[in-house]
């Protein structure tokens, strides 16, 4: 059986946008269950969501008592509700708060096959589909408890519907309700989950289109009579809410205080000048980059196809106003990638030029190549011995995938080395971030401190010892989120009171002499149980955290 038999087999019957989800699905799920969390968007988003299921307001959000005004809710309810469904909020378990980016993922791989199914033959949509679940950015972010993996389910579903009721239009396969309800659906969802990102993709490819065609009635076929009070049905409710609750407040933070300072300027340090995305494609990409410059090759030469028509005008309008933007971090062009992918895809039905078999070889080999320079100086920093076995496992499966793409696609076999490249660039993402992340133990201090606690049989969370826990001079949301909303971030003063009053503290090794002081000030005393030592990869500074539990009370005369 050949590889277009056997992808147009496992393509029947619908089954294309399946398997596309599925495999996304053995992409990001290891890490899901095995990485702790992560700082600091990802804790700061599952902290409030849990706080949510604490206080019963599903309205405001809140990082401990601090107003979270920066997203909308979309997210925290997803997550909220999977922790309610497969978890508990006091067990504190970061991977049922992943589960939405999860879900996010899959549906945008599937989204993505069956979007490219209108005006692809059905093996290659799958492929295209199969690409969107293999790229190293989507695999990342389904493991985070964050917004991107979720709003790219839902801006890539939108797309999807939008690209079937285009080709409805030009004689494609017919698009009825059920389609226009899935486009509504996905704008409405992207709304919820991160403003004004998805419908300002929706927008710009549209604009896109009729630029370029000059027609534009294809768009009366949208369904905007009830699309629009769907829409507003699905939006509306939380907006008026949270414009009440907060007196407006939220508006004024969320545009004044988090959106127009990017627009601005490179807001918290994440500056970069255009060519920042283009520049880190390769990796952001992989393992398909090996097809980047055939996709780019295809997108020129093919452009009069309506498919490749529409995905240059998701691509290119909005990649442009991501790369004018001053603040960028790599996840924001992900509702992006399905574009990508159907350029990718489309340039597999036609032979591929010498230009579009080296370059993607090139790309291929230079970000296998990064990936095992930058991990294995990271396990050189801070690995153990089983850190290395992972190393092992994860270079040979990245040299693997860099050498069977280039030796298949510089024979002509571009399908094959397509399939052989993203079975083997998800084995390797599995191994990275399932496998040897968590074994880099020096990275997780939160994680570390939280054990130790519990075995020390001193954390407030087993009802052991009284709360807050005091943590000076290390002021990390995954802190908060190990160790509850209460959780006390101050400085040694803060610490050496805690002991005083019976509590636990954790003290940063800068903070060690005023507490010692502050306990000596206090006549108090208390009992190390724990060093944890490491890296703050937040802000690039080595920690020392100690972990101190107060001295047992002196029995009285007598007593």
């Amino acid at each position: 059986m050949t590889l277009k038999e056997l992808t147009d087999q496992v393509s029947g019957k619908g089954r294309g946008p399946l398997f596309a989800a599925l495999l996304a699905l053995i992409a990001g799920l290891p890490g899901i269950l095995a990485l702790p969390p992560v700082d600091r968007d990802e804790s700061r988003f599952a902290e409030a969501s849990a706080q949510m299921l604490e206080s019963g307001d599903f309205t405001t959000i809140m990082f401990q008592d601090v107003p979270r005004f920066k997203k909308p809710v979309g997210i925290y309810w997803l997550q909220a509700l999977s922790v309610k469904l497969l978890s508990g909020v006091e067990r504190r378990e970061i991977w049922a708060y992943r589960i939405p980016s999860l879900l996010g993922a899959m549906l945008a791989a599937g989204a993505c096959a069956w979007g490219a199914a209108a005006f692809l033959r059905p093996g290659l949509a799958t492929m295209a589909g199969a690409l969107m679940a293999s790229t190293a950015m989507l695999s990342t972010e389904s493991n985070l408890a964050a917004t991107d993996a979720a709003l790219c389910g839902a801006t890539t579903l939108a797309m999807a519907a939008l690209a079937r009721l285009y080709f409805a239009a030009r004689e494609g396969p017919p698009a009825g309700w059920r389609v226009k309800a899935l486009f509504w659906l996905g704008v409405s969802a992207s709304v919820l989950l991160k403003g004004p990102i998805g419908p300002m993709v929706v927008a710009l490819t549209i604009l896109g289109l009729v630029a370029w065609e000059r027609r534009a009635r294809w768009l009366t076929t949208l369904g905007w009579d009830w699309g629009l009070i769907l829409f507003f049905g699905i939006t509306l409710p939380w907006a008026l809410a949270i414009t009440v609750t907060t007196d407006g407040a939220f508006w004024g933070m969320a545009v004044g205080g988090d959106l127009a300072p990017k627009l601005m300027s490179g807001q918290e340090g994440h500056g970069s000048p255009p060519g920042y995305y283009a520049l880190l494609s390769p990796w952001l990409a992989f393992p398909a980059s090996l097809l980047l410059p055939a996709g780019l090759v295809a997108g020129w030469r093919l452009r009069a196809e309506p498919g490749v028509r529409f995905a240059l005008c998701w691509l290119i309008p909005s990649a442009i106003v991501f790369e004018l933007v001053p603040t960028k971090l790599p996840h924001y062009v992900l509702p992006l990638y399905g574009a990508l992918a159907w350029l990718m895809a489309a340039a597999l039905g036609h032979p591929l030029g010498r230009f579009a078999r080296w370059g993607g070889v090139g790309l291929e080999a230079l970000a296998a190549i990064v990936f095992v320079g930058l991990v294995g100086y990271g396990v050189w920093l801070y690995g153990d011995v089983a850190s290395w076995i992972w190393l092992t496992l994860a270079g040979v499966l990245l040299a693997a995938t860099a050498v069977a793409g280039a030796l298949l696609l510089l024979r002509r076999r571009a399908g094959l080395a397509t399939a052989a490249v993203i079975g083997l660039g998800v084995l390797a993402h599995d191994a990275l971030a399932g496998g040897l992340a968590p074994t880099l133990k020096p990275l997780w201090l939160s994680d570390q401190v939280a054990r130790a606690l519990a075995k020390a049989k001193i954390s407030p969370r087993q009802g052991l010892a009284p709360s807050p826990v005091a943590v000076a001079g290390f002021p990390e949301p995954s802190m908060v989120f190990a160790l509850g909303a209460t959780t006390q971030l101050g400085d040694a003063g803060d610490a050496a009171t805690a002991i005083v009053q019976g509590r636990p503290a954790v003290v940063e090794g800068r903070q060690q002499p005023a507490f010692q002081a502050d306990l000596a000030a206090a006549h108090a005393g208390a009992s190390l149980v724990a060093t944890v030592s490491g890296l703050d990869y937040s802000t690039g500074k080595p920690q020392i955290l100690r972990v101190y539990a107060p001295l047992p009370a002196a029995p009285k005369p007598g007593g």
